[in-house]
């Protein structure tokens, strides 16, 4: 794991247990992870975050809103994937980021607790994912 992947963990973790962000993490974040972190919390602020979880197993998944015209949703595990093209495109294939926007509007949601909940089966959730 690269020294900027450390940082981000370790500040993801004080802001999951304060439940809050502060200035110093917010500079720190932007540092890291540059025009993605700002366009990561617009999504946040327009409210664009779903938690969708299976039940009873309490699997999930995060939906999070795209900044395009279309709005298209995309499926999103934070810490290893999105579906969107950017993931395959910057972080997989060319390597130049460390995420996408997508996934670091989920972590951060998560880690405020500041997204919606959705509710489904476990069977509705798996077909859900077997769309991916």
């Amino acid at each position: 794991m690269s020294a900027s992947n450390l940082v981000a963990e370790a500040i993801w973790k004080e802001i999951e247990s304060e439940r809050s962000v502060t200035d110093d993490h917010l500079w720190t974040l932007h540092f890291i992870f540059g025009k993605n972190f700002e366009r990561a919390a617009r999504i946040l602020d327009q409210r664009g975050v779903k938690k969708i979880s299976g039940e009873p197993s309490g699997r999930s998944i995060f939906q999070v809103m795209g900044e395009s015209r279309r709005k298209e949703e995309y499926l999103c595990f934070p810490e290893n994937f999105c579906s969107c093209y950017s993931f395959f495109y910057d972080v997989v294939n060319r390597t130049e980021q460390l995420c996408c926007k997508h996934q670091l509007a989920a972590r951060l949601a998560a880690s405020l607790g500041a997204y919606s909940e959705v509710k489904m089966s476990d069977q509705e959730l798996a077909m859900l994912l077997s769309k991916l």
